[in-house]
């Protein structure tokens, strides 16, 4: 089977293009060139997608089994997949994001039925709007597409909700006992997906017949608090975290841009139903739990001390936003 992902060296898909190659699939990737990451037995293709005519030659004697374009946000890029890919892929991956269901939640327990709504974040908005152009397209040109909604996937990236989550700010401030911040009181309900959970559900919807015309979201079943996250990621560094609560709407007030991910997305309970992943990709089961994936994406820092060099503008937003709190606090 033939194909072509745009990006694949990324936070999620790397893990999915090396299980593809693992798989025996003829691996493309197209991108830049720009990352630092090899998949060994996959092909590189170098141009950048926004270059259309570039793109166009590159790929003017090629026909895929599935494409995947990692890095779409907006519906102008979807436009431009349109124009490159229709007549040249027998089906069209595109990646979506859990955080375009509904908000606030009706109902805890989430199906691909729940409706997409989300009036707290741009980025998911900007996700539906894809998702509809694709459809659209899929009823009135046959446009061969699949749509999957990935919810929180970690590989290496610390997943955390206030903070720089590409950095070691926190499990730093851990080890030196400087407080973190968990918003609202840490009991709300979070799913945590490893991307190589993530990767054995979408390898088997890649060059999948039935699957077009679908969406799927693929999460793992393992359901913590986030006061469970921290206190996960402090055990795996052997410390006892210092968390400071602070309500998700102050958190927005003090940042409001950087807040929309929490008011969007985080501060509510999700419970994701996978049952239709499960019946289009029969065996597939998340099987990394936090407890210990967590271990594996700090022992992937531990290997290089310059991954754990932290900016002080990481450490400064965390602490300005305790004092910003603690003041209001006191003043009350």
């Amino acid at each position: 089977m033939k194909i072509l992902f745009i990006g694949g060296t990324g936070n999620i898909s790397v893990s999915v293009s090396e299980l593809a190659v693992e798989h025996g699939f003829d691996l493309y990737l197209l991108n830049r060139g720009k990352q630092n990451v090899s998949i060994p037995g996959a092909k590189t293709l170098t141009a950048d997608i926004n270059d259309v005519a570039e793109v166009g030659r590159i790929l003017a004697d090629h026909h895929f089994d599935s494409v995947v374009n990692w890095i779409v946000f907006t519906e102008e890029q979807i436009e431009r997949d349109i124009r490159l890919f229709s007549g040249r892929c027998g089906q069209y991956i595109f990646i979506s994001s859990a955080s375009v269901y509904q908000k606030p939640p009706v109902y805890p327990y989430i199906t691909e039925a729940t409706a997409a709504a989300n009036p707290y974040w741009q980025y998911s908005r900007n996700k539906i709007a894809c998702e509809d152009r694709l459809m659209r397209e899929f009823r009135d040109n046959s446009f061969p597409i699949t749509i999957v909604r990935p919810s929180h996937t970690y590989d290496n990236r610390i997943p955390i909700s206030v903070g720089n989550w590409a950095s070691y700010v926190v499990p730093q401030r851990m080890i030196e006992g400087k407080p973190v911040i968990v918003h609202g009181d840490g009991a709300s309900i979070w799913t945590l997906t490893h991307s190589e959970d993530f990767a054995k559900g979408f390898v088997g919807l890649m060059g999948h017949p039935q699957t077009i015309g679908q969406i799927f979201h693929i999460t793992s079943d393992y359901l913590l608090t986030w006061d469970q996250i921290y206190e996960q990621i402090g055990d795996a560094l052997g410390v006892k975290p210092n968390i400071v609560h602070i309500p998700t709407e102050f958190i927005a007030e003090q940042d409001p841009d950087g807040a929309q991910g929490l008011l969007g997305d985080k501060m509510w309970s999700m419970i994701f139903d996978n049952s239709k992943i499960k019946k289009f990709v029969p065996g597939f089961v998340a099987t990394i739990p936090f407890h210990e994936g967590i271990r594996r994406t700090l022992a992937w820092y531990q290997a290089d001390t310059s991954r754990m060099q932290v900016a002080q503008e990481d450490h400064d937003y965390i602490d300005r936003m305790i004092a910003a709190y603690q003041n209001i606090r006191t003043t009350v």
